[in-house]
């Protein structure tokens, strides 16, 4: 997955934005993905999110229009659900499989209904690329469509879990999918992140053992994507299991296509 915005010619910006968000390098690429404060009686600053850090909303650029499609086809493939709800004899088979992960999912609580959810779509989807399977360099699927197919990246198990665990009643409000940068490999990658009590739990699909954010290890966060649209880490140091600290570059170039 590729992709790289494109600077904006005014040299002061950088030196202006830094008072505001930090380094140079950050308040570039923050002004770059079009994140920034609110217009004047806009929401503020969001606390308690993923990896305890504060985020700025994005107003506009290419993630905000990739959650923007992606909430469509969800909202279309709720739809299907429903119908498969009410008449199981014409429901699609990947309907009926995704059906039967909300509801063993619904039938737990708490930490545990993260964990047999986590499960069931890590074994459901087989990992391949976006390149692979549909020839392009970044596509985010919605769930019946990744499960129809039985393979996906990244993305496309964090998608499923996100709708998985809404419809299996964890409420909006305490779901985040998150983008991160993995240090090891330089990567990006998304994981769904979900609230119990004061702790976020991160399902991942490279492990079956849910973790909390803070054990995550050597990564940076960079977006989180939700019920109020998508909101980009601010002046993010890197969560380390160990709890060293190291410093990376915010403006490099998005593995997942922004």
């Amino acid at each position: 997955m590729s992709g790289r915005v494109a600077a904006r010619c005014f040299a002061f910006l950088p030196i202006i934005l830094a008072a505001v968000f930090g380094t140079p390098a950050v308040a570039l690429a923050q002004y770059q993905i079009g994140i920034g404060a609110p217009p004047a009686g806009g929401p503020a600053i969001v606390i308690a999110e993923p990896f305890g850090r504060d985020v700025l909303p994005v107003f506009d650029g290419e993630i905000l229009a990739k959650w923007n499609g992606l909430v469509a086809d969800i909202r279309n493939e709720s739809d299907v659900l429903t119908r498969c709800r009410e008449d199981a004899q014409s429901c699609p088979v990947a309907a009926r499989k995704f059906l039967a992960v909300i509801a063993d999912g619904r039938a737990r609580d708490g930490r545990a209904r993260f964990g047999v959810i986590n499960r069931a779509i890590n074994l459901a989807i087989e990992p391949e690329s976006d390149q692979a399977q549909w020839g392009v360099a970044d596509r985010w699927s919605a769930p019946l469509t990744t499960l129809a197919t039985g393979r996906g990246d990244c993305e496309d198990y964090a998608i499923a879990k996100y709708v998985a665990l809404k419809e299996a009643g964890v409420s909006e409000e305490d779901l985040r999918l998150v983008i991160v940068r993995d240090l090891g490999s330089g990567q990006d990658h998304a994981v769904v992140t979900a609230r119990l009590d004061t702790k976020w739990i991160v399902l991942d699909n490279r492990r079956l053992v849910l973790l909390d954010d803070v054990d995550m290890p050597r990564v940076l966060p960079l977006f989180a994507l939700g019920r109020d649209g998508v909101k980009a880490f601010v002046s993010t140091p890197i969560v380390m299991a160990a709890g060293a600290a190291t410093t990376a570059s915010a403006a490099e170039p998005s593995e997942l296509g922004f």
